[in-house]
């Protein structure tokens, strides 16, 4: 839902499966979306960000708390002037099996940019298995509305305004690469252009225009609609 402020987290997740493949800055945008997931997702104790394809390392938003409870774990910066617990991003391999070996519960989610590639996945690390339940069914109604759960069980744990967020951000992020996905198709159906290079094609139609992927999409579409009900007047 885009009325009044987006949240950001949502918008974070949208703003990337707008985002072309090849804008620099993606991994930082990562790290803010795991450091955003962490804040703001009450289930989720810590958040962490995994690239595709992965080399064993998560960017994990992690507390002196998590820190201290590994051994091998990468030193974090210390307390501030407050004396409280820095929270930070840092690069820890291993960080799965860490995790399954502390007993969290993960939920992942992919993370897609312009051309519909999940770049990332983002997992989400809680102790509580009943509090990450209701975001794991979310996130799998999100692929597929068949999958939502039923209100049988009306004691089980509701989600919290942070996985809400989640939720609608990575619903919508389908939505955009869906669009994305349905123009590039039909610019791919172009005997000038051929599925291989649809998408550098719609890319640099955006570029032309000075309009975001999505907007090149749409246009894409429309056009493609309007052509559709001309031949048919």
């Amino acid at each position: 839902m885009r009325i009044g402020t987006p949240q950001p987290l949502a918008a974070s997740i949208v703003a990337l499966a707008e985002t072309p493949d090849d804008v620099p800055g993606i991994d930082l945008r990562l790290e803010a979306l795991a450091q955003l997931a962490a804040d703001r997702i009450g289930a989720a104790e810590y958040a962490a960000v995994s690239t595709r394809p992965s080399n064993g390392c998560s960017m994990v938003a992690a507390s002196n708390e998590l820190v201290d409870a590994v051994d091998d774990c990468p030193s974090l910066p210390p307390l501030d002037d407050d004396g409280h617990d820095s929270s930070t991003m840092i690069t820890w391999p291993g960080f799965r099996e860490a995790a399954a070996g502390m007993g969290l519960q993960v939920v992942s989610v992919p993370l897609f940019t312009g051309s519909g590639a999940a770049i990332a996945t983002l997992d989400l690390y809680g102790r509580d298995a009943d509090a990450m339940a209701p975001l794991t069914a979310g996130i799998g109604a999100a692929y597929d509305a068949d999958l939502a759960p039923e209100n049988d069980h009306e004691e089980s744990p509701e989600l919290d305004a942070g996985s809400e967020e989640l939720i609608a951000g990575f619903t919508e992020a389908l939505s955009v690469r869906a669009t994305i996905q349905l123009a590039l198709d039909l610019v791919g159906e172009r005997p000038d252009v051929g599925a291989r290079h649809a998408y550098p094609e719609l890319r640099l139609h955006a570029a032309d225009r000075g309009v975001s992927l999505l907007t090149a999409a749409n246009n894409v579409i429309s056009e493609k609609l309007a052509g559709h009900f001309k031949n048919h007047e």
